[in-house]
C-alpha cells in the first residue's frame, strides 16, 4: 500500500503502471540482496540473478570451483579482435587480471593472422556457482576460447548462433586432425608465456602434436596440461592475484603434477591408450558410494563466508 501511494504521488498520471514495472523489476533484480538464509536457496540460483557486479575493490575469494568475485570487470562483447559468442549468458566478466589477458591474447591471435578470437565464457557478474555449463570459472579467473578461426567479427546476435565450434581432435581421439594448425600452437605458446597464467587445458592430442615439434626452451609446455572435453575450446586458468588474500591455489602445482621440465613424459601417453579403453566391470560388486555434493546443489553455505558479503553488497 505504501508503495503504490508513493508511486501515485511521484509518478505522472498516465505513467502509473509503467512505474510500478520499473519497481518490481529493480526490486527482484538483485536477488542476493533477498537471500534469506532459512530458506537456504541453492548459490547457483543467486549468482545468476545478480547481472551487476559490486563496486568494491577486485578480489577473487575461495577455489576456483567453489569461490566468487568481488569488483569484476566486464569484457565487452565486441573487441577489435574478439568477440564473445554468448552475450545472452552474462558470463562475460571476470577479475580485471582476466579481461585484461584475453585482450593480450586476442592481440596475439591478430598478430599470427588471425582476424582475433571467440570468447566464451568467462564468469559471472559476482562469480560464483552457475546453473549449468561449468563447476568452476567461480571466481573470475578462467576463460574459455574457441579453437575456430573467426571468418570475421562484430557479428550479429543472430549471426552468432549460426557459428558452430571445429575440433581439432580426430574421431579415434588419439590425434590431431586437420582443423590443427600451427597457428593455434602459436597462440597456445603466447598464452603459456605469460605469468599471469597458472595452466591451460586442451584435449591430449594437441599437447602430444605441440611436444613432438617444438624446438629450443619447451619449458612452456608445462603449462599445457590434457584434459577431456577440450577439442573444441581451451581453458586458460590463472593464479591467485597477488592482492587477492581469499583466493586458493590449485593444488597441485603443476610442476608437482609434471615429470619432466615440459610435461611431455610417458605420462602423457596415457590420454591416448588406457584412458580410451572400455571401462572394465569389477569381478566383485562395488558398494554404492553416497553421491558426492554437485556444484548445482551448493548452497550459501557451502562458500566460503566472505560470498555473503559479495551477494549482498551494492
Amino acid at each position: 500500500m505504501l508503495v503504490s501511494s508513493l508511486l501515485r504521488v511521484y509518478c505522472p498520471q498516465n505513467w502509473y503502471f509503467f512505474c510500478l514495472v520499473t519497481f518490481i523489476i529493480v526490486a527482484t533484480s538483485n536477488f542476493g540482496s533477498a537471500h534469506d538464509p532459512k530458506k537456504n536457496f541453492v548459490a547457483s540460483k543467486i549468482f545468476s540473478k545478480l547481472s551487476q557486479p559490486t563496486q568494491t575493490e577486485a578480489s577473487a575469494i575461495g577455489s576456483y570451483a567453489k569461490g566468487c568475485l568481488h569488483g569484476a570487470k566486464q569484457l565487452p562483447f565486441n573487441g577489435p579482435n574478439w568477440q564473445v559468442l554468448h552475450p545472452s549468458r552474462n558470463r562475460n566478466w571476470g577479475h580485471p587480471e582476466t579481461i585484461e589477458l584475453v585482450k593480450r591474447v586476442s592481440q596475439a591471435a591478430n598478430n599470427v593472422g588471425w582476424t582475433g578470437l571467440f570468447i566464451g565464457d568467462i564468469s559471472q557478474a559476482r562469480g560464483g556457482p552457475m546453473p549449468y555449463g561449468h563447476k568452476s570459472h567461480q571466481m573470475g579467473l578462467d576463460v574459455d576460447i574457441w579453437l575456430t578461426k573467426p571468418k570475421k567479427l562484430g557479428l550479429t546476435r543472430t549471426e552468432l548462433k549460426s557459428i558452430k565450434p571445429i575440433s581439432i581432435r580426430s574421431k579415434n581421439h588419439k590425434e590431431t586432425n586437420a582443423n590443427w594448425t600451427k597457428d593455434h600452437m602459436e597462440i597456445l605458446k603466447f598464452v603459456a608465456l605469460d605469468k599471469a597464467v597458472d595452466r591451460i587445458f586442451i584435449t591430449a592430442p594437441a599437447k602430444i602434436w605441440m611436444c613432438e615439434r617444438e624446438k629450443g626452451n619447451r619449458e612452456w609446455l608445462q603449462k599445457i596440461r590434457p584434459l577431456g572435453g577440450h577439442h573444441q575450446h581451451f581453458h586458460i586458468r590463472l593464479h591467485c592475484p597477488q592482492a587477492s588474500t581469499d583466493c586458493i591455489s590449485q593444488t597441485p602445482s603443476i610442476p608437482r603434477i609434471s615429470q619432466s621440465k615440459d610435461g611431455c613424459d610417458h605420462t602423457l601417453k596415457w590420454w591416448v591408450t588406457t584412458a580410451l579403453e572400455p571401462a572394465k566391470k569389477p569381478i566383485n560388486p562395488v558398494k554404492k558410494k553416497k553421491r558426492k555434493k554437485s556444484v548445482l546443489d551448493f548452497t550459501m553455505k557451502d562458500l566460503p563466508k566472505q560470498c555473503l558479503s559479495v551477494i549482498h553488497e551494492n
